[in-house]
Parts: C-alpha cells; structure tokens; sequence
C-alpha cells in the first residue's frame, strides 16, 4: 500500500458517463480518492451517501471527491442516479488505479478467502502528493473523518 509523502500514482478512467477523468487534471485542489467493492451494497452504498451529505463541505474546502470501484460504467451512472450521487464515480474493471494504490488484496469473508478490493481512501494534495493514508475504513464516518482532518490542517 501507498503511504503519506509518496507521489500519487496518477491514472485515466471512465466516469459514470463514459468521459475519461485522469488524476493529474486535479493538480492545484486536494483530491480525496476512496476505492470501494461494489456499488449498490450496503456498505459502499452508506459510504456514498456520507460523501453526498457531506459534498458541499468538500466543495467549500475546494476538495474533489471520487470513488473507484471495479464495476461497469453502466452500474456507477444506476447507482449515482438511485442515491443522488454528486461526485465523480470511476470505473475500474481492469483493475488500474486498484492495483496502483495496493488496495487489491486478500480477503477473508466466512473462512473463504478471494481477492477484492480493500476500502481505503487517500486524500492527495494539490501537487500530487498523497497526504493521508486511511486504510479499512469504516463506511459510516469515512467522509466525516476526512472533513475533521482537513478542518485541523
């Protein structure tokens, strides 16, 4: 996994509508990027809906918010369309970014093991440097967690 101080690894992916959206288009505004599993599950569906409530915080602090899961780019535009997401969803089916930030790794679920993606979220800063590292976090305060860190910064 990436650590704070290491230069983001930048990376070109589909939106929710098909337009390629790379990392380094956000160069001069902190990014806050949060892989999750899959879309419309419970989990990644409140941690989606804390980002949402929290958008215009986000948006005052000039921080762009996105997701990025492995699902289709026709799966993001159903769920940000059923939620009401404001944020940017990126498809990530080949698993580029995944892998890139280290949030491709063995999972445990009722003794089975496969592999899949780890919920983590990293806030880069506007010159393209991961800040904070936040891994296996928890669906519900992910998005809070990130506004009190950026309040104290």
């Amino acid at each position: 996994m990436l650590e704070a101080g290491m230069k983001a690894p930048d990376f070109t992916l589909s939106d929710k509508d098909g337009n390629l959206v790379r990392l380094s288009d956000f160069l001069g505004r902190k990014v806050v990027v949060y892989f999750y599993p899959k879309d419309n599950t419970p989990g990644c569906t409140r941690q989606a809906c804390a980002f949402a409530q929290s958008y215009g915080a986000f948006q005052e602090k000039n921080t762009v918010v996105i997701g990025i899961s492995k699902d289709s780019v026709a799966s993001h535009l159903k769920f940000a369309q059923k939620y009401d997401l404001p944020f940017v969803l990126l498809s990530d089916p080949e698993l580029q970014a995944i892998q890139a930030y280290g949030v491709w790794q063995e999972k445990k679920l009722y003794g089975k093991v496969s592999m899949g993606v780890v919920r983590t979220t990293y806030l880069i800063n506007e010159a393209g440097v991961i800040e904070k590292v936040m891994p296996k976090v928890k669906p519900d305060t992910n998005a809070e967690a990130i506004l009190a860190y950026l309040s104290e910064a």
